[in-house]
């Protein structure tokens, strides 16, 4: 069994090391807190002093950050310390022309480069049910495959490096669409007398159903923000990458644009860190308008 390195204790990250430490592999772990990296200690699991601890104890190394600059920043100092043989596993959701040149710097150095973005949410990293959309070379697919089946219960290899970011971004741009569409639909709900609590099981296994509309309609209905589940800052990153690979490719996504402004009128006022959920406040605070 590989020597794992992981990178990123966040909402999704700290998890996934849960997941991968009960599988039994031999796992260091390093964040930019070391309040995160001091919890993962007292769980077994061995914090790395810094990156190049990391990379020298790491057969594959995970990473697991906010966003693509945080990836850029984390590559600057790891990859100089990576030798050949290393593979390196990026969990992040990132744009994939970013990812594309980040395999390639890893190649100099003779290591490889996948990038499997996830999507289920904190409770599927919780759960090891994680759905992996993976870009990259099949021989590196197939040596990443026995950790990422730790996280995931679908591994699906999706193409050339930067195609598993590509899928990452249409599942990001159908999420964004849907939790929009959501709440509107609890707002309406609400203001013709209809008891919103009732949504999600009264149309469960319909046409309409779905897991965000399962998780998203009970919290809306309840006003419930806590725990945080999806940070409405981390999907409007991925909105964003879904407009510039939108404009890349001159590939029409005007439902993702206006999901962008709304997402990101909502962000201004202050709910960039709050949960998904709370989108249904610009519905009871009046910054929509009927059509």
């Amino acid at each position: 069994m590989e020597n794992i390195g992981f990178i990123g204790l966040g909402l999704m990250g700290l998890p996934m090391c849960r997941r991968l430490h009960a599988a039994g592999f031999a796992l260091t772990v390093w964040n930019r807190s070391l309040d995160k990296c001091r919890l993962a200690e007292s769980e077994g699991m061995v914090a790395a002093m810094d990156l190049s601890h990391l990379a020298q104890s790491s057969d594959i190394i995970l990473l697991c950050v906010s966003d693509t600059t945080a990836v850029a920043s984390i590559m600057d100092t790891l990859d100089q310390q990576l030798r050949p043989g290393q593979l390196v596993i990026d969990l992040s959701s990132i744009d994939p022309e970013s990812t594309r040149r980040f395999a390639a710097r890893v190649a100099t150095r003779g290591a490889s480069w996948v990038d499997a973005p996830v999507s289920g949410g904190v409770n599927g990293a919780t759960l090891g049910k994680l759905v992996v959309m993976a870009g990259g070379d099949e021989q590196d697919i197939v040596r990443a495959r026995p950790v990422l089946q730790a996280l995931a219960q679908r591994i699906t290899h999706m193409g050339a490096s930067g195609a598993g970011q590509v899928s990452k971004i249409c599942n990001q741009l159908i999420v964004a669409a849907n939790a929009m569409l959501i709440a509107e639909a609890v707002s309406l709900a609400e203001h013709n007398g209809v008891d919103a609590k009732l949504l999600a099981p009264a149309l469960a296994g319909g046409f309409a159903d779905s897991l965000p509309f399962q998780i998203l309609a009970p919290r809306m209905a309840a006003r419930q923000t806590l725990p945080v589940q999806w940070k409405v800052a981390t999907l409007l990153k991925d909105l964003d990458n879904a407009g510039q690979l939108s404009r890349q490719s001159q590939s029409a996504t005007p439902l993702a644009a206006l999901a962008s402004q709304l997402m990101r009128l909502h962000a201004a006022q202050g709910h960039a860190s709050d949960d998904l959920s709370s989108i249904i406040q610009l519905y009871l605070n009046g910054e929509t308008r009927p059509c």
